[in-house]
């Protein structure tokens, strides 16, 4: 089984975000690995004692996400997690790759070195986590990579497009990973995309962002 926890709350961007970002943010992980369930209802409370919080900064940030449409309120009782079909996440996958796999490879080209080796404690922490079993903190390290990464492409527009993306995938796989305990290996994809950048080997670093964003519809998706 994976380790149980108490999931410690994400910090995104460079920015400090208030209570209520942060609690967002953790939720949104949480979606993403899975650790909340689609038609499952959800009481503030609930969440609340789950991630060591009070319940109004997890209700605030739950009216976050029902606008964002990754759920729906409940009168009286909470909040459902919306579904996300087979078809969207596939539609969701082929859209990121046609934006992160071209951009993060003309990176080889353009990106200074030292912003490129800033990111490797950022990595070195999606492997930690791996390690741990921790899938919300694998999933925010992972969006902070991979938005950091976009980001010296100097577009903020393709950033907003693929964060919104990410937030709408869903890896139910990677608790299964987790007890089998191959979520390290593909957490470590991380550093070969950095040393491949830093290598500055365009095609080397086209063909593990393949390989890595294949994984979201084949190793980390299956329930």
């Amino acid at each position: 089984m994976a380790p149980q926890h108490t999931p410690a709350l994400p910090v995104l961007g460079s920015r400090k975000p208030s209570h209520r970002e942060r609690v967002a943010d953790a939720l949104r992980a949480a979606l993403i690995a899975g650790e909340l369930r689609p038609g499952e209802v959800y009481s503030a409370p609930g969440l609340a004692t789950r991630f060591g919080v009070s319940a109004t900064p997890v209700r605030e940030a739950m009216l976050d996400l029902a606008k964002e449409g990754l759920v729906d309120t409940v009168p009286n009782k909470g909040f459902r997690v919306t579904a996300v079909s087979e078809r969207q996440l596939d539609e969701y996958t082929h859209i990121r790759a046609l934006i992160e796999i071209p951009t993060t490879a003309e990176l080889a080209r353009t990106a200074d070195p030292v912003a490129l080796e800033a990111l490797r404690p950022v990595a070195r922490e999606i492997v930690t986590s791996a390690a741990a079993g921790d899938l919300i903190a694998y999933v925010e390290a992972d969006l902070r990579f991979h938005l950091g990464l976009l980001a010296l492409a100097g577009n903020d527009h393709l950033v907003d497009v693929v964060r919104d993306l990410r937030r709408r995938s869903r890896l139910y796989g990677l608790t299964a990973l987790v007890e089998q305990g191959r979520l390290e290996a593909s957490a470590e994809e991380h550093l070969e995309i950095l040393d491949a950048l830093l290598a500055r080997d365009e095609e080397a670093v086209r063909a593990v962002m393949a390989r890595h964003l294949g994984h979201v519809r084949g190793l980390w998706a299956a329930p």
